[in-house]
C-alpha cells in the first residue's frame, strides 16, 4: 500500500546536519526535475527579496523564509518526517510510532511537495517554503510542471497494491493516477455529522479533516493492515472504528471515493 500525503506549509527548523544531497533521495527519476526547481527557487530568492515574496505568496511576517530558500543548498537537512509539521503530522505522530510501524511508514508514505515533487519520510531535506500552487517565473505553475516527471516514476512506486490518496487539491493536481492504477486508488473525504432538531446534517470539515486523516494513517500503520484491493482498504479503515461510506457514482477508471463520517473532532 502506498499512502500519498500533502506537505505542511509550516516546517520545523533544519537544526544541525549535513546539507541536501539530491542524489541520495528516493524516487531518483525526479532528480533532474528537483535540480531545476531548486535552481530557480534559490536564484529567485537570492536575487530579489520583494519579487520572491510576491511569487511565493508570503506576508511581511514571513520575509525570513526568502533568505532561508536562498540558502537551501548549504542549509542543514533532516529526514522529511521531522521537517513537516502541522495538524496532519501531529496526529500521525511519526516519532512515537512503534518500531514496526516506523518501518512500514518508511516503505509506504510519500509526501508531495512543490519543490521536491514527492519525498519519502526518510529523505533528508532542509526546511523550505514553496507550495504546490506557486508559479515560478521561468517554470510556470509547479502543479503543471511536476505532472510529467511524477507520471514517469509513481506508477512503479505504487507497485501492485492499493494507493491511499490523502492529498489536498493543490497537490492532487501534480499527479493523477490513470487507468488500472486509478481503479486501485482510494480517496477520503471527512464529514462531520451533527443532529439538529432531530435531523442529521453533514458538513465538510477543513482543519480537522487533516487531523482525522493523520489518525487514520497512524492507525493503519500500527495495525499492520495489508489490504490488497481498494475494497479491502475500505474494510481496514472501517475495522479501525471509523464510519466509512462509499460515495455515490460509477467507479470505472476512477478512484474509490470514501466518506469518513465523524461526530466528534
Amino acid at each position: 500500500m502506498l499512502v500519498l500525503l500533502p506537505p505542511s506549509e509550516g516546517k520545523a527548523a533544519g537544526g544541525r546536519g549535513r546539507p541536501l544531497d539530491l542524489e541520495a533521495m528516493s524516487l531518483p527519476g525526479l532528480a533532474g526535475a528537483r535540480e531545476t526547481v531548486l535552481d530557480e527557487l534559490v536564484a529567485l530568492c537570492g536575487a530579489d527579496e520583494e519579487k520572491a515574496r510576491e511569487v511565493l505568496g508570503l506576508s511581511e511576517g514571513l520575509r525570513g523564509e526568502v533568505a532561508k530558500n536562498a540558502g537551501l543548498r548549504t542549509a542543514p537537512a533532516r529526514p522529511a518526517g521531522e521537517i513537516y509539521t502541522g495538524v496532519l503530522y501531529d496526529a500521525l505522530g511519526l516519532a512515537t510510532l512503534s518500531p514496526a510501524a516506523k518501518r512500514r511508514a518508511a516503505r509506504s508514505l510519500l509526501v508531495f511537495s512543490g519543490l521536491w515533487g514527492a519525498v519519502g519520510i526518510k529523505d533528508r531535506i532542509p526546511s523550505y517554503r514553496c507550495s504546490g500552487n506557486v508559479r515560478l517565473p521561468g517554470l510556470g505553475a509547479l502543479g503543471a510542471y511536476w505532472r510529467g516527471p511524477l507520471a514517469a516514476v509513481l506508477p512503479e512506486a505504487a507497485g501492485s497494491g492499493p494507493v491511499l490518496d490523502l492529498r489536498s487539491s493543490a497537490y492532487a493536481q501534480m499527479w493523477k493516477p490513470k487507468g488500472e492504477l486509478a481503479e486501485r486508488t482510494v480517496t477520503v473525504r471527512v464529514l462531520q455529522s451533527t443532529v439538529v432538531d432531530g435531523v442529521e446534517k453533514r458538513s465538510v470539515v477543513s482543519h480537522f479533516n487533516k487531523a482525522t486523516k493523520g489518525r487514520i494513517v497512524r492507525a493503519l500503520l500500527e495495525s499492520d493492515a495489508r489490504p490488497t484491493t481498494p475494497a479491502a482498504l475500505a474494510e481496514a479503515v472501517s475495522g479501525l472504528g471509523y464510519a466509512v461510506e462509499e460515495a455515490a457514482g460509477a467507479r470505472s477508471g476512477k478512484p474509490l471515493a470514501l466518506d469518513v463520517v465523524v461526530s466528534e473532532l
